[in-house]
């Protein structure tokens, strides 16, 4: 499909989706010097993006180069470590970027104050339809979207196919029971320590992503009705218990010290387990270190409820910082809209960053990698559900959820102390 505008309902029921990050502050502090008598700019960026950090900074090179007036200081900050949490601490010592990342309307509410409303954004005017409505407040806009990412169960084709398993089939809990199980009794016969990596150590992969997928349901996929809802059920608490048990008794050992990069680099990219749960932003770190790997790698839905959708949305967006000199800003949206809209900037956000445009006028068969491929088309056909964790209570994915998950995984409570406590804590934190 090329040159897609996609105008179709598919991004409405990704149901407008964000990223955690942040929490409420005063709009000031001590922001970059930014502005120089000479007309020199300087820009400090603050983004969450670990995985394509190198190809970022290769691109802010590039536009160094051919702006020699603007000097963009990056610093990435993500993966293991709380993206929200330490740009907290960032506001809080007074260091606050010019540019920065949040996620959904719970991260606009926190960092309101110091958001500035973006205009005059060619961005903005080719953002793909329902893009920009979690960051739109009366009818005025105040981020840039990062890219569409869908997350799932990332599996190694060649031995799907060594098992006689066929990932098609895989529609249901008991499918995928059923198939971890056959690929359990293989592994001496498949080269294999585990079926999965579940990484316990990284609380946003289940207290983001797996809880999203089972709460989606209740919350009609739409991460609006989650930001103003007053409760959480857990309607499917039985299925999450399900599937996390699943993932840990299969999975290699410790599980809860197991973290991102043994998950994705040590152990699925080197063909120890058969799958992984993560999306398409772990395809880079893949290809890095096992091309071949990479190249094999397919990806599925979690089945959830009977259902195979696949969740895709909006991970984060940029926002500039309203308190940064009027020409820092100015100069950060031009730089934004550069990387999304012009010829050379585009070419890298398709072929360097790897990412599934959420803009209009890209050649989308140019998506190279196969995870972003497969979730292009679960998204083109409207296949997919929405990322309800963007609208949970601040803290309440990590801190609340996640923290009781390994408290189940070690033994130290259960299951159903598990969803008291996370339903006690969004109740009274709305």
């Amino acid at each position: 499909m090329s040159k897609t505008k996609w105008g179709y309902s598919l991004l409405l029921s990704l149901t407008l989706v964000l990223g955690a990050c942040g929490n409420s502050g005063d709009g000031g502090g001590s922001i970059s010097e930014g502005s120089e008598d000479d007309g020199e700019v300087t820009i400090d960026l603050y983004q969450f993006k670990v995985e394509f950090r190198e190809q970022f900074e290769d691109l802010v090179a590039k536009y160094e180069e051919e702006n020699p007036d603007v000097t963009i200081n990056v610093e990435t900050v993500g993966g293991g470590n709380d993206y929200g949490a330490t740009l907290k601490s960032k506001i809080a010592s007074g260091e606050e970027p010019d540019i920065f990342n949040i996620g959904g309307p719970q991260d606009y509410e926190d960092h309101k104050d110091r958001i500035a409303p973006i205009e005059d954004s060619k961005a903005i005017d080719t953002a793909l339809d329902g893009t920009l409505d979690p960051v739109t407040i009366d009818d005025q806009v105040y981020g840039i979207p990062y890219n569409l990412e869908g997350y799932g169960l990332i599996y190694n084709k060649q031995i799907f196919e060594e098992a006689g398993i066929n990932p098609e089939e895989l529609t249901t809990m008991e499918d995928l029971q059923a198939a971890t199980e056959k690929l359990d009794g293989m592994k001496e016969e498949l080269g294999l320590d585990a079926v999965y990596a579940f990484p316990g150590k990284e609380r946003w992969v289940y207290g983001n992503h797996t809880s999203s997928s089972f709460l989606a349901p209740e919350f009609n996929n739409n991460v609006m009705n989650a930001f103003e809802s007053d409760t959480v059920q857990f309607e499917l608490s039985d299925e999450l218990k399900s599937y996390i048990d699943m993932q840990a008794e299969y999975s290699v050992t410790p599980v809860l010290s197991l973290d991102y990069s043994q998950q994705v680099e040590a152990l699925y990219s080197m063909g120890k387990v058969a799958m992984i749960q993560q999306g398409n932003w772990a395809y880079p770190s893949i290809e890095q270190i096992a091309p071949e790997v990479a190249e094999n790698s397919g990806i599925l839905p979690i089945p959830v409820d009977g259902e195979a959708k696949m969740p895709v949305g909006v991970p984060q967006y940029w926002v500039v910082n309203s308190g940064a000199e009027k020409d820092v800003q100015q100069a950060a949206v031009e730089f934004l809209d550069w990387m999304y809209t012009s010829d050379e900037g585009k070419d890298i956000v398709l072929n360097e960053f790897n990412f599934i445009p959420a803009y209009e006028d890209y050649d989308t068969s140019q998506i190279s990698d196969p995870l972003s491929k497969e979730i292009y088309e679960y998204t083109a056909e409207g296949n997919t559900s929405g990322w309800v964790f963007l609208g949970y209570p601040t803290g309440f994915s990590e801190d609340v959820f996640g923290n009781n998950v390994q408290q189940y995984l070690s033994g130290e409570i259960t299951w159903d102390e598990v969803i008291e406590n996370s339903q006690s804590y969004w109740e009274e934190n709305r």
